[in-house]
């Protein structure tokens, strides 16, 4: 990186965007370019590329004020994202800045000889896949084929089987799911979000209680090396299905929330397909992993996984309701409720297992 005489003030992330924008600031000149905002992140697409702008911010898992820790978390997004994805994850990029305070794209961020340009941000480089193409479409539109998730789990359960065991105690596995717990059904009781929250509290001790009574089924998967660095993330939308497989967007900003149960992914890939209309998900998805595996796990704790990340997905739902922009949108407390009522109906289903009818 070129080295600076005396500290320059930072561009403002306005400006980057507003530079990301436009059409005429990529290399390959697209007709038209197209801003997606997220909370970490912009993502600019164009007819051929996807471009990864994160944004510096500091929440509860990640912080990306500094433009060394960005850079740093673009490259884990590459490496990462390359285990699951072939050929879509296309390298790094500098945003740079001229002397005349011009930005520039540079694929070479060095810049031009004799000519200084300073590194201000970097961005990542994807080849883009249509949505059209992604397994949240072909549920939505009915163009799901029979044998689409059976292509998803076999590339899944051949990525699973070829992770190393993670690093981590029993005791320690079953504490993090107390802690999420805990930690969501503080933000699901607050009264400002207008949930339905009465429930909410005995369906968390009922998550606490089965944690604690059957704490052996949570133990044998670690002890068992079933605990892995995988996706983190794994949701429909995040699932290309032609022309083949390849699954993006895993959860690059902290190593000990990737750190799962297979099973854990797949049950919340199962409840996500559902919430979106594939009805008999979980059977899809259980069965298609029971033909490539010799993996059999207890249902009562894919059924816990299912209730554990319904519950969770309620609390994300529900925090969009903290930004201004989101408050009118009454789509984020109708879908937190939806998912606290899944959380409800498998944690059900994970009792009964337990203790079947007389």
């Amino acid at each position: 990186m070129p080295s600076t005489v005396s500290p320059r003030p930072d561009v403002p992330l306005a400006a980057k965007v507003a530079f990301l924008r436009q059409p005429g600031s990529f290399p390959d000149r697209p007709q038209r370019v197209e801003a997606i905002e997220t909370h970490m992140s912009w993502v600019f697409l164009t007819e051929r590329h996807a471009y990864k702008l994160k944004k510096p911010v500091c929440m509860e898992f990640l912080d990306f004020r500094t433009l060394a820790a960005r850079q740093f978390y673009c490259n884990e997004e590459l490496r990462l994202n390359r285990r699951l994805s072939t050929g879509v994850y296309l390298g790094v990029v500098g945003l740079t800045l001229d002397a005349r305070g011009q930005l520039h794209i540079e694929h070479d961020p060095g810049g031009l000889p004799g000519e200084e340009r300073r590194i201000v941000d970097w961005l990542v480089q994807m080849r883009r896949l249509p949505a059209q193409w992604m397994l949240d479409y072909a549920i939505r539109n009915g163009a799901l084929r029979d044998d689409d998730i059976r292509r998803v789990v076999r590339h899944l359960a051949a990525f699973y089987a070829s992770c190393k065991p993670a690093s981590i105690d029993a005791s320690g596995y079953r504490a993090a799911f107390l802690r999420e717990i805990d930690r969501t059904q503080r933000i699901l009781v607050q009264p400002a979000y207008g949930l339905p929250s009465d429930a909410v509290p005995g369906l968390c001790e009922r998550q606490r209680a089965m944690l604690r009574s059957r704490h052996e089924l949570f133990d044998s998967r670690v002890l068992a090396g079933k605990v892995v660095e995988g996706h983190g993330d794994l949701r429909p939308e995040h699932v290309c299905l032609q022309p083949k497989i390849a699954i993006i967007d895993c959860l690059d900003f902290s190593a000990a929330l990737r750190m799962v149960d297979p099973v854990d992914e797949l049950a919340y890939l199962a409840l996500e397909c559902e919430r979106l209309g594939l009805a008999d998900a979980s059977v899809l998805v259980l069965d298609a992993y029971r033909g490539v595996s010799t993996d059999r796990p207890d249902m009562a704790l894919v059924y816990f996984y299912q209730g554990f990340r319904a519950l969770v997905r309620a609390g994300i739902a529900i925090r969009h309701l903290d930004e201004e922009r989101y408050r009118p949108m009454d789509k984020w407390r109708r879908r937190a409720a939806d998912y606290l009522q899944m959380a409800g109906k498998f944690q059900c289903a994970s009792e009964s297992v337990i203790e079947p009818p007389a």
